[in-house]
């Protein structure tokens, strides 16, 4: 007389019926296989298991790799459609002083930073100057004050995308909001030929929103047309 215990009849005709229901479930296969390997004896080497572990081991990664790859794209899809609403809203505007209050207003919260500044160099002896009637957005500076304040004053050409994390932000540009910024992007921006520069600063409370491991891509093409948009006003 046998003493392996007999499968339940309606158990034996469920899987007789439907096997791929017990071949598609992970746990089921893994106690399969351990009992196998159990029933082998510990002197026996079953080779096609470590196979099949080492490809099970193969295919988390493979997943793991695909669901990251899934939200890189859900996320650059994203910053891109941000990136082009800000865009569209600058575009609006048909005076100076409203595209101004824009930048401080509705394309902050599109971008979702705190604080927006405009930086305009000026040979005119007005540096740390706030317009009337401007608000906190824009600021102009003596000549050489934007590569001085990109290259934090180590030499070098200041790049036309920096991202950073700072103990806080420069009380000069950020004014009273200056404390709470923890880090920023600065868009150096070239008005063209016999025109000094200018910088533009996306500043946030968030440590993480920007810094130098992040791509800069979006951010150029925005300054591009940054660029572009102020000329206009400039001319």
């Amino acid at each position: 007389m046998s003493s392996s215990p007999k499968i339940e009849d309606a158990l034996r005709e469920a899987i007789i019926s439907q096997p791929d229901v017990i071949l598609d479930d992970k746990d089921v296969m893994n106690a399969l296989i351990a009992a196998n390997e159990r029933s082998m004896g510990a002197n026996i080497v079953d080779l096609r298991g470590i196979a099949m572990d080492r490809m099970e081991t193969r295919l988390d990664r493979l997943e793991d790799t695909h669901r990251s790859v899934i939200a890189a794209a859900y996320e650059n899809l994203a910053g891109t459609n941000q990136i082009h609403r800000a865009i569209l809203r600058m575009l609006d505007p048909v005076d100076f002083e409203p595209f101004l209050q824009d930048l401080g207003g509705e394309v902050a919260e599109i971008l979702r930073v705190d604080a927006v500044r405009l930086v305009l160099e000026t040979a005119q002896g007005e540096e740390g100057l706030t317009l009337s009637g401007l608000g906190d957005v824009l600021t102009v500076a003596d000549p050489g004050y934007v590569e001085g304040y990109v290259t934090q004053a180590r030499g070098g050409a200041a790049r036309q995308v920096t991202l950073r994390q700072v103990e806080s932000g420069s009380e000069k540009l950020y004014g009273e909001q200056a404390a709470r910024i923890r880090s920023e992007a600065c868009l150096t921006l070239d008005f063209g030929a016999d025109r000094l520069p200018g910088l533009l600063l996306l500043g946030a409370e968030d440590t993480h929103m920007f810094g130098p491991q992040q791509g800069t891509d979006l951010l150029v093409f925005f300054t591009g047309v940054f660029e572009r948009i102020m000329r206009r006003w400039l001319s």
